[in-house]
């Protein structure tokens, strides 16, 4: 997977649909790396993601890879999390601010 902001597919408000859900690609900032990266930590579907707390998800990456994810796999996940929660689908980078507030460090 590409590391910064190209390796991640800007948000298509258009595109996301919670009445269209079935590829984990059908979710907000979601392209085939960040797919990937998903099924990485066992999550195959959409649905497999409700619940899931986009740190732990991040932390669970990290360790399944052996190594630290960039921070905007972090972003990524918290627009996805919001977005099942329902809120507004929002591009990744909408995200990292708040990333560097609750999570210092990363």
């Amino acid at each position: 997977m590409a590391h910064g902001p190209a390796a991640f597919v800007p948000v298509n408000p258009r595109r996301c649909s919670r009445q269209r859900l079935e590829a984990l690609t059908d979710l907000p900032n979601v392209g085939p790396a960040m797919a990937d990266a998903l099924r990485a930590v066992g999550c195959d579907t959409p649905a497999d993601l409700i619940g899931r707390e986009a740190l732990g998800l991040y932390e669970l990456l990290c360790q399944r890879r052996g190594r630290r994810q960039d921070p905007c796999v972090l972003d990524v996940f918290l627009s996805i999390e919001r977005f099942l929660a329902g809120e507004p689908p929002q591009p990744w980078w909408a995200y990292s601010q708040e990333r560097r507030h609750r999570f210092p460090g990363l």
